[in-house]
């Protein structure tokens, strides 16, 4: 019990995690992230084979017709599948294993699997974050993806922990980008899960979301096979966060892109 909040405490000291976003923030736009997904950094021939297997068994009765159809099944068969709990910050093909089987992870161990299955089924994937502006130590942020629907030729915010997608006034699905332009605007947003009986903690959203400090990031450049090898090597023996610098050092670190704010606002 000791050892685990040692290692709580160093993975979200506030030191550590505004020396993270010092190291890894630039400042984007709109314009320069609209062609950026997971996609491009890790190919579909990369992604574990536990994947493949897993993914059999979502699709057992065959896939939808449509790219908002398959996300959607998708999201519910990992709610229905998987459980909440620690973070687990483990290779990707075992972070699949222990949330299968019950053990749990968190909001950013969900997007990491989910960013793997929209990979193998050939949807475009991002990976998005928010934090608050300026640090706010209650705040330890949130981790969501966004997918590119072919149907509707635009990006959509999908928050697969949750099931849960935004709206306009018309019912129109948000992506990203518009939820804080809509947000900032003063414009009346929507949201609600699209699972079974899923009840959204309102709390959690405007936390999460919502709250005026908040600012999104766009992750980059992460590699779902070069972040296996290291953590295949390195864990449980060496510190999530020394393994992370380690890849920073080889310059084959993630970073974050922020296309609506200045990254500096953390530190103010």
């Amino acid at each position: 019990m000791l050892l685990k909040k040692l290692r709580w405490t160093f993975k979200r000291h506030p030191f550590l995690y505004m020396t993270r976003f010092r190291l890894l923030s630039k400042n984007s736009s709109v314009d320069a992230i609209n062609a950026m997904s997971y996609n491009t950094w890790n190919k579909k021939e990369e992604i574990p084979g536990y994947f493949q297997e897993m993914n059999a068994k979502i699709f057992k009765d065959g896939q939808p017709d449509s790219d908002l159809e398959l996300v959607k099944h998708l999201v519910s068969w990992l709610y229905a599948h998987t459980r909440v709990g620690p973070g687990l910050s483990e290779p990707s093909d075992i972070a699949l294993k222990t949330m299968v089987y019950g053990k749990g992870g968190v909001c950013s161990d969900m997007v990491q699997i989910f960013n793997n299955f929209c990979v193998i089924n050939d949807i475009q994937v991002r990976e998005w974050g928010t934090t608050s502006a300026p640090f706010n130590r209650e705040n330890g942020g949130h981790s969501f993806n966004e997918v590119y629907i072919t149907e509707l030729q635009k990006w959509l915010l999908i928050d697969p922990s949750w099931g849960m997608l935004f709206y306009d006034e018309q019912e129109t699905p948000l992506s990203v980008v518009e939820l804080y332009q809509r947000l900032r605007a003063g414009k009346k947003i929507q949201y609600r899960s699209f699972i079974k009986d899923k009840q959204i903690d309102a709390y959690q959203v405007d936390k999460n979301y919502l709250n005026a400090d908040i600012i999104p990031f766009l992750i980059c450049d992460y590699r779902n096979k070069t972040y296996d090898a290291y953590l295949k090597l390195a864990r449980p023996h060496v510190p999530v966060f020394i393994i992370h610098f380690v890849v920073y050092v080889f310059g084959r670190s993630y970073h974050y892109k922020f296309p609506l704010d200045n990254y500096k606002k953390i530190f103010s």
